[in-house]
């Protein structure tokens, strides 16, 4: 499949760049120089053979999208929560899982053993992390337990002064196959959820593939299995107890899940726009045509106002202001309006929609992906829900 010239420009119909920083706006151009050259010619290609293209890893390590915000001291880049936000906005515009890739590496396994490990653990294994010498991946659900993680089964027991004993199953983990080491929560002896850094190469620990997807296939997916791993006493986190861990993880994905699914939906308009000034039938272009007008009218308003949302709760995060709430509100909205924006431009491409010359089928089905996991659409609603009445719909 021949490479494209990658044009991308972004829309900003609010002038939303006024609010940012030189700085914002420079780590947002680095990213976006970086997808065009190496990202957009060949991401295609790899989705089609659903092949994870390994080379990206050390790639966004020196790019510094491992851990934007972490500490220098340990490796990341000291960054606020908007620049990285445009960082996931500016990967996903390229590929949801190159974007998922960095999200995992940042929010599910350098920010737990930052936020909550010790501070041997943080100068042996972030470092690494964020120059992309080695990758994570982050272990909460099971086959029988997706949206409910209290109940999973993945549990150690105590062995010697030294080790303890940990069984179980993981599913549906990005990066899995090629991770170095994995942040797994487990229960301990008491019932109570810990979590613990395994690492490859540990007897009993194993990490299938995840073959047949039809979404993220170029994203590498597998499965966590524990048969007995000996893991040391000392890679227990030991800053954190109970469903806190896992999802203060959650919560700092699913931002940067709010940044980078418009940046999707952002591809998808952009690519619909020029298509229609392009695109000739009976005599014009079809951007000429009210209806089309429509659609692209209606996918620039809903952007822009996702736009002015993750916006404002990147100064909430910045300001340690943000709640849960106000995330899973962002997180839910962006995945709504990236696939709506992406099955409308598909419609406006008529049958090259469905092609790989073009970058939208690929977007609207790793959507599927992005809308589901870490707190599915309806999910994240009840959480709205809960929010605004006070009252618990989930028992």
């Amino acid at each position: 499949m021949a490479a494209k010239t990658d044009n991308f420009q972004s829309p900003d119909y609010f002038l939303l760049d006024e609010l940012m920083t030189d700085e914002q706006k420079l780590v947002r151009e680095t990213v976006r120089n970086y997808v065009k050259k190496e990202i957009s010619p060949i991401i295609e290609a790899y989705a089609q053979r659903a092949e994870f293209p390994e080379q990206i890893v050390k790639q966004l390590g020196d790019l510094g999208c491992f851990g934007p915000t972490i500490p220098e001291l340990y490796g990341g880049g000291s960054l606020d929560y908007i620049s990285y936000g445009l960082m996931m906005q500016e990967l996903e515009r390229g590929d949801s899982g190159v974007r998922s890739t960095a999200s995992v590496q940042g929010s599910l396994v350098m920010f737990p053993i930052f936020e909550f490990g010790s501070e041997e653990q943080r100068r042996k294994y972030l470092p690494k992390l964020a120059s992309g010498e080695w990758l994570g991946c982050f272990g909460l659900t099971e086959p029988d337990h997706g949206s409910n993680p209290a109940g999973m089964l993945t549990n150690y027991k105590n062995s010697d002064d030294d080790f303890v004993v940990l069984n179980g199953t993981k599913m549906w983990i990005s990066n899995a196959p090629y991770a170095q080491l994995a942040v797994v929560w487990a229960k301990d002896e008491e019932g109570e959820i810990r979590g613990l850094v395994v690492e490859r190469g540990m007897p009993g620990f194993s990490t299938p593939a995840t073959h047949g997807k039809w979404s993220l296939r170029a994203s590498a997916t597998g499965e966590l299995v524990f048969d007995n791993v000996m893991v040391p006493r000392g890679n227990i986190l030991p800053n954190v107890k109970g469903l806190k861990g896992p999802l203060s993880c959650l919560t700092k994905a699913r931002y940067g899940i709010a940044w980078g699914a418009i940046g999707a939906a952002m591809d998808c308009y952009a690519t619909a726009l020029d298509y229609s000034k392009e695109r000739v039938q009976f005599d014009r272009p079809i951007g000429g045509f009210q209806l089309q007008q429509k659609k692209l009218a209606e996918m620039i308003t809903e952007i822009t106002k996702a736009q002015l949302l993750n916006w404002r709760l990147g100064v909430l995060m910045d300001n340690g202001k943000a709640s849960p709430a106000q995330v899973s509100m962002a997180k839910r909205n962006a995945c709504e309006v990236a696939a709506n924006v992406a099955r409308n431009a598909r419609q406006m491409l008529g049958g090259m929609g469905i092609t790989g010359e073009y970058s939208i089928m690929r977007h609207m089905m790793n959507i599927e992906s992005v809308i589901t996991y870490e707190g599915t659409h309806d999910v994240h609603l009840l959480i709205t829900g809960m929010d605004v009445t006070g009252l618990n719909a989930f028992k």
